[in-house]
Order: C-alpha cells, then structure tokens, then sequence
C-alpha cells in the first residue's frame, strides 16, 4: 500500500527510494519485528490471563512427558504474533498483485483451522482438537481457490502451469495439465504444512528454521523477479513475483520477534495456529517462484521430521501385520523426539537442528548456479 508513495517522489524526492524492493523488503523486515515485539508481550499476557495454556502432558511420551511438566502451561497459540505482524506488515509494504494476494490468502485461510484447533484444544481441553478430515478440508479448500486465481488471473495464468526443477536450464514441462499442477501444488501446501507443524516440538526449533528458508526463499523471488539476475542465473523470470520477497522479509522479522519470546525456555508456543499457516505459506510462495523442488532441499529439516513420522507409522504398521508385534525405527517420532530420548538436552538438539537447517539453505542456494 505504502509503495503508491513513489508516485509522490517528484515532490518529496526520498519517496523514490519506495520503488526498490529492497528498500521495501527492509521496512516490511523492520516493521514486522516492531509490530512483533509491541504486540508479543500484551498477546503473550492476555493469553495467560486467559489460561491459554495446554494443561496437559501428552501421554504418548512416556518418561519424556516429564521434561514437559513445567511447560504444560506455557501459552500457546503464539502464531497470532507472527500472522499480524507479517500480514499488517505485508500489506503495508508488498506492492499488491496476484502473487502477494495468493501468498497472502494461503497464509490467512490456513491460520483459521489453526486456530481453531488450538482454541478446542486450549479451552474446551479436548486433546484431538479438529479432526484431521477437517483440516485437510480447510487445507483443500486453500489449494483450490489458489488454484483457480493462479489459472485464471491474466498476469499469472501462462507462467503457473510451467513446471521448473533445480539444475535445468529450461521448464521440464512447459505447460502443465490442470489435474498435474493441482496435485503438485495440493502437495507442497498441504505436504509443508503438516511438515512445519510436525516440528513445532521444542522451544524455537520451528521458528529458527522457518528464518533460514524465508531468507533463501526471499533471495530466490527477488531473483526470478528481476529479469537481468534471472537471465543470467538461468532460472525463470516471473514478471512480478519479486514482491514476495516483501513478503519474506516481513516473515522474518516476525519470526525474529516471536523467537525472542519462544526461545528456550519459552513464554509462548507457536501452536498450530502458526505452523500450519507458515507451512503452507512456504509452499505456495516456492510453487509461484518456480522454484517448488528446491524447497525440498532448502527445507530439508522440515522434510526429515515429516518423512520419521511417516517411516515411524509406516513401518510399524508393517511390522505389526506382519509379524504381529509392531517394531519402530525410531526411539520416537517426529525426528527431534528421538534425540531427545538419546539423551541430547532440548537446547543442543534445537541448535544443531538450526545448524543442519542453514547447511540445508547453502546447499539450495547453490542450485541456482548449478544449471
């Protein structure tokens, strides 16, 4: 909204600086860390008061559940920090167009079953919160009208049915079928979104990785939204899909802000009001830059934790049929759970999760040049 300002530099000359996405992108990184840290303590206060507060030690973790006692009343439904911080902020600074409104819409449609789950969960003391058949209706129903403005809008109609892979010079597929680009897109938000909020598990691990891929993600919009740095990279250029780097630096610094009070030991949880949101967030901005695979590298933490729980169940299962005694692969699932039954304090597993994560962002940075 702000960026409209520039219209105005012929009289107040310093407003032409509001052309430049990375002048943007540092306001919107700026305004969200105000926000967050304005916002974070009243929230965190409220909430309190409120008793918003899990109340309960998950069973299922056995002696594990122990370490958790003395946060069973930490707060949770902390994502509201980063959802109003990055969406005021957004707006804000983010030129409006079918990319900003799609990322945006994702982000907000998929905060409300969040929510919601942490409210049943929270207030009503009911473990299960939403059924996992309505969250994947809620999830489903973002895809879809993503979807259907992605394919429909002018600006954005040709370029999403391009199907873009790291290391290749050109799209594999040039022009994907409607029923190939809802499944991969279906994929990425719904696969990243359940992927972010399997770990959200111990004090800043989510929110500290979420920095690194927003930071890379940010690089790589300003990149495919810039036709010199594009050509010259050999990636696609999609015209105005640079403002989504607004969008990163927004997430940022409100992650920024939401670490400082979700840092260990924490004052407020993220909840599933902030994973699922940021997850799907992530995955639809990686699909509109053309950059969906690369996610897979760059979020690489992400994926370990959603492919323990999967190998986890899956394996049990098996082994349960088969042998008629379930077997595990891991001493607990997700992935940071087990090295916290291998004896690793909270702390040293959060920190080396945050280093594999940056190792993860290099390595997918890299690809741009690798074509």
């Amino acid at each position: 909204m702000l960026s409209y300002l520039a219209d105005w530099a012929d009289y107040l000359g310093p407003l032409r600086l509001l052309r430049y996405i990375t002048v943007r992108t540092l306001l919107a990184a700026g305004t969200s860390l105000v926000i967050g840290f304005i916002i974070g303590p009243w929230l965190i206060r409220r909430f309190r008061e409120l008793k918003f507060g899990h109340g309960y030690i998950d069973d299922r973790t056995g002696a594990l559940g122990a370490t958790y006692f003395d946060k069973k009343h930490t707060p949770t439904m902390g994502g509201l920090i980063i959802f109003i911080a990055v969406f005021v902020s957004s707006a804000l600074w983010a030129a409006p167009n079918v990319w900003v409104f799609v990322s945006l819409f994702v982000y907000a449609a998929l905060t409300v079953p969040g929510f919601r789950d942490d409210y049943l969960k929270v207030v009503h003391k009911n473990r299960a919160g939403i059924s996992s058949w309505e969250k994947l209706g809620w999830q489903s129903l973002a895809t879809l009208v993503a979807l259907a403005v992605l394919v429909l809008h002018p600006a954005s109609a040709e370029r999403v049915r391009e199907l873009w892979a790291p290391f290749f010079k050109y799209p594999v597929i040039a022009v994907m079928p409607i029923w190939l680009l809802l499944v991969l897109i279906y994929l990425w938000i719904v696969g990243f979104s359940n992927a972010i909020n399997l770990t959200d598990g111990l004090d800043g691990l989510a929110v500290g990785c979420t920095i690194t891929v927003a930071l890379v993600f940010g690089l790589m919009a300003y990149a495919a939204g810039n036709v010199r740095i594009a050509d010259y990279l050999l990636i696609s250029y999609v015209p105005g899909v640079g403002e989504l780097t607004v969008i990163c630096g927004a997430l940022i610094g409100a992650c920024m802000a939401f670490l400082w009070y979700n840092s260990h030991p924490a004052e407020v949880f993220m909840g599933d009001t902030g994973s699922l949101a940021l997850g799907g967030l992530i995955g639809v901005m990686a699909f509109m830059i053309h950059q969906p695979f690369t996610l897979v590298i760059v979020g690489g933490v992400f994926v370990m934790e959603l492919l323990s729980v999967v190998l986890q169940v899956g394996w049990f299962k098996y082994t349960r049929r088969r042998f008629g005694v379930g077997r595990r692969i891991f001493l607990m699932a997700p992935l940071h759970h087990h090295f916290q039954k291998r004896g690793w304090p909270e702390t040293k597993v959060v920190l080396r999760f945050w280093v594999l994560s940056l190792g993860f962002a290099l390595a997918g940075l890299a690809t741009l040049k690798l074509r």
